[in-house]
């Protein structure tokens, strides 16, 4: 560990990330408790919030593909678009790269990362999230939790003062998801998430933001908002980019102080093994 032992590793990313020091525990969501998601990033686009994005180190930011076009902005610590905001700080992106098989018409490996002009420095408010390491397994219910500023209904923006949003959804199997977004639409570096009924889902302006799910004490990153039909649809999930595909990627651009990845295992048997279903195939649209 580059000369240092493992008892020595006191700020390496996997025993710091996915630990705020607020939080113990969008559509159909409530008001997220301020401080409760460190991670969280508003990224602004010609001087407006446009995506969402997590914190994953002291330099570096993590977001969607389909999000950036001109100059961005990057506010940590935000809670409010349109209030005062005396925890956040705002820092330039000095390069974005998104993945290089990003494909915009499937939206398939809808995954970026930001480097920061400058470096972070840590607080109560702004803290990294851990990320899903490969072999992650995200059975059908498990609770997850997403993040952002978005629309709070189709067509329907956040109202003031556009405080951040926090809403829980149960995973969704990717079998499942293909039946209601048509077979070979969801693909292995996709995730699902939201009730069966609807009513509570992200939405447009949420794109780019976490996806993330509760192991112990930490909170781990399981994707990345990405898209979907229309917001909050019955039988219609969201679609997130997976993130424990991308660890090799990731740590290829990011060679100091790499993000802490770790495993997220679900317990029992996942019921989307034998889920069958002749649901029509929806049309996608990005968030």
């Amino acid at each position: 560990m580059s000369g240092l032992t493992a008892g020595l590793c006191l700020f390496c990313l996997s025993t710091v990330c996915g630990r705020p020091q607020i939080n113990s525990r969008i559509v159909g969501g409530q008001v997220a408790p301020e401080g409760s998601w460190p991670w969280q990033a508003s990224l602004h686009v010609s001087g407006g919030h446009r995506c969402g994005g997590s914190l994953i180190n002291n330099r570096w930011v993590l977001s969607a593909a389909h999000c950036f076009q001109g100059s961005v902005t990057v506010y940590l610590g935000r809670q409010s678009q349109q209030g005062s905001n005396p925890n956040e700080e705002a820092l330039r992106v000095t390069q974005i790269i998104n993945h290089p098989d990003y494909d915009s018409n499937t939206i398939n490996n809808d995954i970026s990362l930001l480097q920061l002009a400058e470096t972070v420095s840590f607080t109560t408010y702004i803290q990294p999230v851990c990320l899903a390491a490969p072999e992650s397994t995200f059975h059908t219910g498990t609770d997850s939790w997403v993040t952002g500023w978005g629309n709070i209904g189709s067509g329907v923006p956040l109202p003031f003062p556009q405080n951040l949003m926090e809403v829980e959804v149960p995973i969704r199997g990717n079998r499942e998801c293909n039946c209601n977004y048509g077979v070979g639409r969801i693909t292995d570096n996709m995730v699902c998430a939201g009730l069966r009924s609807g009513g509570k889902d992200s939405c447009q302006g949420d794109s780019g933001g976490p996806l993330v799910i509760k192991q112990n004490s930490r909170w781990i990153q399981a994707g990345i908002v990405s898209f979907g039909t229309g917001c909050a649809q019955p039988d219609t999930p969201g679609v997130y980019a997976r993130v424990s595909q991308y660890k090799t990627w990731i740590n290829s651009h990011i060679t100091s102080n790499q993000p802490g990845f770790l495993l997220f295992t679900s317990s029992g048997i996942d019921e989307d093994l034998s889920f069958t279903s002749s649901a029509p195939k929806r049309l996608p649209w990005s968030r």
